[in-house]
């Protein structure tokens, strides 16, 4: 098994611009992939989950021609009508692929199986095949131990209009997923969220790159979409910066009371992970909203009781953060973080006690109780890169931290460590044990 070893240090001080952000662009190739025409997109992330993606759509026949740095990527649409109409597809750990892939192909004609690793089959996926089979959608779980997870078969005959009712409390990929697959229904088609809906923004930003791509979809009340049948158009479509990746680098500047500048990230930006500095500055950090770049001032760090349902893919970043604040930190809002790629509640809380800190899990967070001191530890990451991501920080603080298995980044950033090594002036260490 290989571990990064992390160096302790001081005031972190730089800029930085990491990848393309992973929810754009997955967002962004199944609007390509569905068009009519070409697209050019730019600014694309390199990483496993939109390989897959990518892959799936090549199975399909549909043409993608990637630039050899891979982040240019030029998509001749099929305008939904697949070249390929019956293909095994297999996506990795993506849930964000197996999702969107699954409701876009209900809306095409053919016998489509997807399925993934182990941990996939692990991930609930039943919401959505009961809001498409509602319509009328002939699909299923392969799964015969856990029928609400992958694989799933589709035979599919098209995605009738009418109105779908969808679950919103453990993903808002199935959501995002009919949202994007819509314009190709046959007549107008309504999508309406039953319950609570998690990671909000994320809706958003699946509207938003679907008007880009010249989708008629209104909102015509509180969580009720409306969108007209007609197909995409191809597009030039840059992709702005993860937002989620750079909550480590601004998290690396709290921790060490020092200044980081991401790059190419606004407060306009159409990642909600952005306002992850609204939570820094709640805790005491200084944040510069620039026009093309967010600036975070480390200061003196204090416990928050936070709703991160919106932003709950930088749970674990926070809860890194929290370590090093003066009172305890309460974070709610993240049940569904339980099933992402591991369980980002109960595993966090088991690493960060290795540490010597005090956590109280709940059903929807935790309670992070910071101490005085802490203790070397090597901490496992679950095959999860926002663990190693995380994780990767506490060493900056506590002498002897070592991160399991660090290549797991590869499924959003491959080049984390190398990117984290220049901002803090030294290189991180790998070896095997």
């Amino acid at each position: 098994m290989e571990i990064a070893c992390i160096p302790i240090r001081g005031r972190v001080e730089g800029s930085i611009r990491p990848p393309g952000s992973k929810s754009l662009s997955n967002r962004a190739l199944v609007c390509a992939a569905l068009a009519n025409g070409e697209s050019h997109l730019t600014g694309l992330l390199v990483s496993e989950d939109t390989e897959v993606m990518i892959e799936s759509w090549h199975r399909l026949g549909v043409k993608v021609e990637q630039a050899a740095v891979g982040t240019e990527v030029r998509v001749w649409g099929c305008g939904g009508k697949l070249p390929i109409s019956k293909a095994e597809l297999f996506v990795a750990n993506s849930g964000t692929t197996i999702r969107f892939m699954t409701a876009a192909l209900s809306a095409c004609h053919g016998d489509f199986v997807l399925d993934g690793v182990a941990r996939m089959r692990q991930r609930p996926i039943g919401d959505l095949l009961e809001a498409l089979q509602r319509v009328g959608v002939r699909c299923e779980s392969l799964n015969a131990d856990r029928p609400d997870c992958p694989p799933v078969r589709l035979i599919a005959e098209g995605l009738p209009g009418g109105r779908i009712a969808v679950e919103g409390n453990i993903s808002s990929q199935f959501l995002s997923g009919l949202l994007l697959a819509a314009p190709y229904a046959r007549s107008p088609l309504e999508i309406s969220v039953a319950g609570e809906l998690v990671s909000r923004p994320y809706v958003t930003m699946t509207t938003e790159v679907m008007r880009r791509f010249g989708a008629n979809v209104t909102s015509v009340e509180a969580d009720l979409w409306r969108i007209e049948p007609g197909p995409y158009a191809g597009q030039p479509f840059p992709i702005e910066p993860d937002a989620s990746a750079a909550s480590y680098f601004w998290a690396a500047a709290a921790i060490t009371g020092g200044e980081v500048t991401v790059e190419g990230l606004s407060a306009s930006s159409l990642q909600g992970d952005v306002h992850f500095c609204d939570a820094l500055q709640a805790m005491g950090c200084r944040v510069v909203w620039r026009e093309n770049a967010v600036c975070v001032q480390g200061g003196r760090l204090r416990g928050v009781d936070l709703d991160m349902s919106n932003i709950s893919d930088t749970v674990q970043t926070l809860a890194v953060v929290a370590l090093f604040a003066e009172g305890p930190t309460r974070v709610r809002g993240v049940a569904h973080n339980r099933f992402k790629e591991t369980d980002r509640i109960g595993d966090l809380a088991t690493e960060l006690r290795k540490l010597g800190a005090r956590i109280e899990e709940h059903e929807d967070g935790l309670t992070i109780f910071p101490t005085v001191s802490y203790r070397p530890a090597q901490l496992a990451t679950y095959a999860d890169h926002r663990m190693a991501m995380s994780f990767s920080l506490a060493g900056l603080r506590i002498e002897g931290v070592t991160v399991e298995d660090p290549k797991c980044t590869s499924k959003t950033y491959p080049n984390y460590f190398e990117d984290l090594s220049k901002l803090i002036g030294e290189r991180i260490g790998f070896k095997s044990v």
